[in-house]
């Protein structure tokens, strides 16, 4: 989310705890298939940046998902950008997204590919930061590669796209390792904040059927800049766990 604009576009080391109760439903023949997640952790890190002012998040989502490599869902999250400060300005206190795509793999190449497009919805801001982007990635052995564009970031009418590249590995005792490197490129930087890089290094594990997850995220100098505020962007550890049905 913007936070130049808003107030100025995962998890600091709290205790989390998970409730929750879902139901997963597959079709008879297993072409049609709905799955629900839930996770509770210590910060919500996107792209880098801290959506919830260093604070806690809960997060949900629910999945359509088709044999054919079809799906759809919707996911939301609550956000704090430190607007709405005063009572007659606008205050986004959540997040809420709408997404659909198409996943599969190319023959049996091993190469696995993904395209969709999502739409980001900010409840309080009256539309004003809503906006749409699309999303495409490919996949083979430990590496993912992604990318995200949109041609109306945070409703601003300019161009901004979103480069990444994803590793995971599997350690002994069932330990995931994951890193990741991201570059956010904004067309117009004078209007959208300067482009710049972000990191993260983590591991993830399940246990007793949660799924576990610390990480570590960073951005470079630029991103310190276009956050406004260096708490927000570095040297961040998180905490979550989170469960899938």
């Amino acid at each position: 989310m913007k936070f130049k604009t808003l107030s100025a576009m995962c998890l600091a080391a709290t205790t989390v705890l998970a409730t929750s109760s879902a139901m997963a439903w597959e079709s008879e023949d297993g072409a049609h298939s709905v799955t629900a997640n839930v996770l509770l952790g210590s910060d919500y890190i996107f792209r880098g940046a801290s959506q919830t002012d260093n604070n806690p998040t809960i997060q949900g989502g629910l999945d359509y998902g088709h044999a054919s490599g079809l799906y759809v869902g919707a996911w939301a999250s609550n956000v704090d950008f430190g607007n709405g400060e005063t009572a007659d300005e606008d205050e986004a206190k959540s997040e809420f997204n709408l997404y659909g795509g198409f996943a599969s793999e190319i023959g049996e190449t091993g190469i696995g590919y993904d395209i969709g497009a999502i739409r980001y919805y900010y409840p309080g801001l009256g539309g004003s930061a809503d906006f749409n982007e699309i999303y495409g990635s490919l996949s083979y052995s430990f590496f993912t590669f992604g990318i995200a564009h949109t041609g109306n970031v945070f409703n601003g009418g300019e161009d901004a796209t979103y480069y990444n590249i994803a590793f995971e590995y599997g350690l002994p005792y069932d330990v995931t390792f994951m890193a990741h490197i991201g570059y956010q490129d904004f067309d117009n930087e004078d209007q959208d904040g300067p482009s710049y890089n972000d990191y993260l290094i983590g591991v993830s594990k399940t246990m007793f059927d949660l799924d576990f997850a610390l990480t570590w995220t960073d951005t470079d100098s630029d991103g310190e800049d276009f956050a406004g505020d260096k708490d927000l962007v570095d040297n961040i550890f998180t905490v979550s766990v989170s469960k899938s049905f």
